[in-house]
C-alpha cells in the first residue's frame, strides 16, 4: 500500500459513501485504476450534457439529465475511494481528480446555455462561478495548505439546483405551466440560484483561508 494520503478530502455524508462499498471492492479485485473512474465522470457529465441540450426536442431528456449529473458526483467520489483502497493515491492522482470535475461543470452548464431552454449568458456565468467556486478551493489549498469546503454552493447543491430546474421546466413543458417568471426560465433561476450560491461559497471559503493564514509563518 502506498504511503501517501490525500492532505485534503471533501466531506462526504457517510449514507452516500456506503453506496460505493461494493462497486470499490469490485474496481480493487478487477484492477481498475482510480483515473478511468475520474474520466467516467467526464463522460457521465457528457450524457447529462447531450440530454440538456437536444432538452427543448424531446423534454423527457430533462427527466434523464440530473441522473446523469448525480451519476457524475458518485463516481467524483468513486475514484478517490479505489485510489485509497487500492493503494493507488498519489499527487497525480489529485490533479486527475480535480481537472475532470472542471471539465464536467462546463459541459453541464454549457449545454444548459445551447439548450434554448436558458440564456446563454446565464449559462456560461454559472460555468465560471462553478470554476471560481473550485479555483478558490484549490487556490487555498496551495496557499495554506488546507482546502476549504464551506460555503452553501458546493458541486452537489449545483448538481440539485439544476435538478430541480430540469424537473420544473419539464413539468411545465408537459403540464402547459408557465415556463418563465419575470423573463427567466426555471433553468434560468436554477442558474441564478448557482451564481449566487457560489458567489457566497467562494467569500465563504476566501474569508476562511484568510483566518488560516493570520499568524502562520509561510516560506517568503
Amino acid at each position: 500500500m502506498t504511503a501517501y494520503q490525500p492532505t485534503s478530502r471533501r466531506p462526504i455524508a457517510d449514507l452516500f459513501r456506503r453506496t460505493a462499498g461494493g462497486a470499490v471492492r469490485a474496481c480493487v479485485a478487477l484492477g481498475i485504476h482510480p483515473d478511468a473512474v475520474s474520466y467516467a465522470s467526464i463522460l457521465a457529465s457528457l450524457l447529462a450534457a447531450g440530454c440538456f441540450f437536444f432538452g427543448v426536442r424531446w423534454p423527457w431528456l430533462l427527466i434523464v439529465a440530473p441522473m446523469f449529473c448525480y451519476l457524475r458526483l458518485w463516481l467524483n467520489m468513486l475514484d478517490g475511494m479505489v485510489a485509497l483502497a487500492s493503494g493507488k493515491a498519489s499527487r497525480r492522482g489529485e490533479i486527475l481528480n480535480e481537472l475532470p470535475d472542471r471539465i464536467s461543470d462546463v459541459l453541464v452548464f454549457a449545454a444548459i446555455a445551447h439548450s434554448g431552454l436558458a440564456q446563454q449568458a446565464l449559462g456560461y456565468w454559472a460555468a465560471i462561478a462553478a470554476l471560481m467556486t473550485a479555483y478558490v478551493g484549490t487556490l487555498g489549498h496551495a496557499v495554506a495548505g488546507a482546502r476549504e469546503y464551506g460555503g452553501v454552493m458546493s458541486k452537489p447543491w449545483r448538481m440539485v439546483a439544476v435538478h430541480a430546474g430540469a424537473w420544473v421546466t419539464w413539468a411545465a413543458l408537459k403540464f402547459g405551466w408557465r415556463t418563465t417568471i419575470w423573463n427567466l426560465t426555471w433553468l434560468d433561476w436554477a442558474c441564478v440560484i448557482v451564481i449566487a450560491g457560489c458567489v457566497q461559497t467562494i467569500f465563504a471559503r476566501l474569508r476562511q483561508t484568510f483566518r488560516r493564514l493570520q499568524g502562520a509563518t509561510l516560506p517568503q
